[in-house]
């Protein structure tokens, strides 16, 4: 016969056996329960990733399109409006976002015929968009150019607003927009830089001080590759060539350099074509 010691201590072990057994059935769901949501948490990482991936590329692909449809981002910069000077002439900012494709033809109705030039957007999106605006705006209507060069260089200089009226002042090519923007299209592989025919801004020698005035290159000039190149003279460079002919009074000569075109030349109106080809 079984003792009873005996009896009791295989009830003992068989219930530590029964203990150990359920122990590791906890532990065994522990882990199962442990794997699932780490793999759940791995999964919302992976899905989440999968969204910024989405979002990111969905943001590149908006940022493309805008790229596409031919937009560039300009920045017009305005002037301080405390101790402006009189010659500046306020008609607002130009929009900031131009086209960036397509030509337009500026044309220059002057008291001696018509200059009209050759504008490509791809070349100078945010300079054509200020011209757009400013011609819209009548800026340039009744002025006078008031520098020509026949030396060295040779260019008519136009696109002061102030430069009016009869006779000539002390002022004369201090005048501008009340905003700057940034030099573009900057001839740096070419030689000459400024050839016959180029219609270029001027600018007071700093960068990004580009306003509205402008010059006509009716002779191959060395200039230096500072000057936004505009665009290129399609028609009136006889008259050019006339208004150089007829020399200038060297009023500039001891610092800019040339002087008053002798044969006067105002600008009736300026006006910008619609984008052609965009």
């Amino acid at each position: 016969m079984t003792s009873t010691r005996e009896r009791q201590r295989a009830a003992a072990r068989a219930r530590l056996e029964r203990e150990m057994s359920e122990r590791a059935t906890k532990a065994r769901k522990r882990r199962q329960t442990q794997a699932i949501v780490g793999a759940a948490a791995v999964l919302v990482l992976v899905v989440a990733g999968t969204v910024w991936l989405v979002t990111s590329l969905g943001d590149d692909d908006k940022q493309n399109t805008a790229n596409a449809a031919g937009y560039a981002q300009c920045a017009y910069t305005e002037l301080p409006t405390e101790g402006r000077p009189q010659q500046i002439k306020d008609v607002g900012l130009p929009p900031s976002q131009q086209d960036n494709k397509g030509s337009q033809t500026m044309t220059i109705d002057t008291n001696l015929g018509p200059i009209t030039a050759k504008i490509n957007r791809d070349q100078v999106p945010c300079t054509a968009g200020s011209f757009t605006h400013l011609a819209s705006k009548g800026f340039f209507d009744n002025t006078k150019c008031h520098r020509l060069v026949t030396q060295g260089i040779q260019v008519l200089q136009c696109g002061d607003p102030s430069a009016t009226g009869k006779g000539w002042r002390d002022t004369d090519g201090t005048g501008g927009p009340s905003y700057n923007l940034a030099e573009e299209n900057l001839p740096t592989d070419k030689r000459p830089p400024y050839p016959e025919g180029v219609i270029a801004m001027a600018n007071s020698g700093q960068p990004g001080s580009t306003g509205s005035q402008f010059f006509i290159v009716y002779g191959d000039s060395q200039l230096d590759p500072n000057y936004t190149v505009l665009g290129t003279i399609t028609g009136g460079m006889d008259l050019v060539r006339q208004i150089g002919a007829a020399g200038d009074d060297g009023a500039f000569a001891e610092q800019a350099g040339g002087g008053h075109p002798k044969k006067e030349v105002v600008i009736n109106k300026l006006t910008m074509s619609d984008i052609q080809g965009g």
